[in-house]
């Protein structure tokens, strides 16, 4: 089973067209849940994700109590990436069919979700010198420390 990136209510076309780029390029699937900040039809998101939107699993959730009840009980974990999770996202054991989901880029994630799933909040480290990393960049990072814990499954 591949890695799958959640986003939970992105704002930025971009970002979430290099994330989409991301996971065309790992196999892994792409989350969108709405409302997004942009249309499915965006320039910018298009652009972001050049011609590899074809090769990308996207699936597309009204909200994140529809999202978490399509993938049923045997999903994989939940990870949800905040700056301020007490574990590292080195700390945890990736699994196939683990869940990385980031929140949008202005606020994050929803309190509600982030209490509920304290124990599963993870973080990046970082300086101080910023608010956070770039969207883009830390399901890029979380991402691939998925795949290296497994293998770098059928990647060359």
């Amino acid at each position: 089973m591949p890695l799958h990136i959640v986003l939970h209510e992105p704002l930025i076309p971009a970002n979430t067209g290099n994330i989409a780029r991301s996971c065309a390029a790992t196999g892994a699937h792409l989350h969108l849940i709405h409302p997004l900040g942009f249309s499915t039809e965006d320039r910018y998101l298009k652009r972001a994700g050049l011609d590899y939107w074809h090769a990308v699993n996207v699936h597309h959730h009204e909200s994140f109590e529809q999202f978490a009840a399509a993938q049923g009980e045997g999903a994989g974990t939940f990870y949800f990436v905040e700056t301020w999770g007490e574990k590292l996202y080195t700390d945890v054991s990736f699994q196939d069919g683990d869940y990385i989901i980031l929140g949008k880029e202005t606020t994050g994630l929803p309190e509600e979700l982030t209490e509920k799933y304290r124990e599963q909040t993870i973080r990046i480290p970082m300086s101080g010198a910023t608010r956070s990393v770039n969207l883009s960049n830390c399901a890029a990072i979380v991402l691939f420390e998925g795949l290296r814990q497994l293998g770098f499954p059928s990647l060359s």
